[in-house]
């Protein structure tokens, strides 16, 4: 009976979280200028729109820029830290490890206007490197909690013995740890990646007309008048986002079947 329970409130759970996105992705393919069932029929016209009009063809091109360069900073970086947690002879190993994962908590307006103030110190501000470490700093907590649960998982007795055989610390890395923590790494870039591509208080924040993401282009669609096309943007998101992932996890199973 208990077991029972706990499926019905899983898939209770999971209902609360689906079922909105079931609600307004159908729309995507509505041939109506408006948000609204039903539909008088199907049509492809708003992923047309997407890929023809001028602000929003800019705007998924800056998404693809600014999330890729967010993503090889951020899985660089996060990989980076993750490995300077794991050494439990580090002071202050804690205090690090939150001040990594602090831009998950610190509510987004406030960082955006440190990430203001910080940008236009030193030159970046309203240029794509600006918005690309503006997105890092938000994406590289995802990736440290990835790889560092990765390297939780790994012996240190395989990496200890290829030391004593003689191996370098690079090429035990490069040889023994990271193929180990490479489904970590790669789920740590793809959560950064779809942060990228969803962050927008950040972007308003620090971007300029040529830097408009898809995420601020449906928010700006959003205040000017809702458009169908922002439910084929978001489907596009999400499209993009579960692609990914399952990518990963068949990477992951691969691996598996070959250890």
């Amino acid at each position: 009976m208990l077991r029972l329970s706990k499926l019905v409130f899983a898939l209770l759970a999971i209902l609360f979280l689906v079922v909105p996105l079931i609600a307004i992705l159908p729309l995507a393919f509505t041939s109506s200028v408006i948000l609204t069932y039903p539909m008088p029929s199907w049509s492809m016209r708003w992923f047309t729109e997407l890929f023809t009009a001028d602000a929003w063809r800019r705007a998924i091109i800056n998404s693809l820029i600014i999330g890729s360069g967010a993503t090889i900073l951020a899985t660089v970086l996060g990989t980076a830290a993750a490995l300077g947690l794991r050494n439990r002879l580090l002071r202050f190993r804690g205090f690090f490890r939150t001040m990594f994962l602090l831009p998950m908590v610190v509510p987004a307006v406030v960082l955006g206007v440190g990430m203001q103030v910080l940008l236009a110190r030193v030159g970046l501000i309203n240029s794509y490197a600006g918005v690309i470490v503006a997105h890092t700093v938000v994406a590289v907590p995802f990736v440290v909690v990835s790889v560092s649960g990765a390297l939780a998982g790994i012996d240190r007795r395989v990496e200890l013995a290829a030391q004593s055989l003689g191996a370098p610390p690079v090429t035990v890395f490069r040889r023994v740890t990271l193929p180990l923590a490479l489904p970590g790494v790669l789920s740590g870039a793809v959560l950064a990646f779809a942060t990228s591509l969803d962050e927008v208080v950040l972007t308003l924040f620090v971007a300029g007309p040529n830097q408009r993401t898809l995420a601020r282009q449906m928010f700006s669609s959003i205040r000017e008048n809702i458009s169908p096309a922002i439910a084929a943007a978001a489907f596009l998101f999400i499209t993009v986002t579960l692609l990914a992932g399952f990518a990963v996890i068949l990477f992951r199973s691969v691996l598996a079947r070959r250890r």
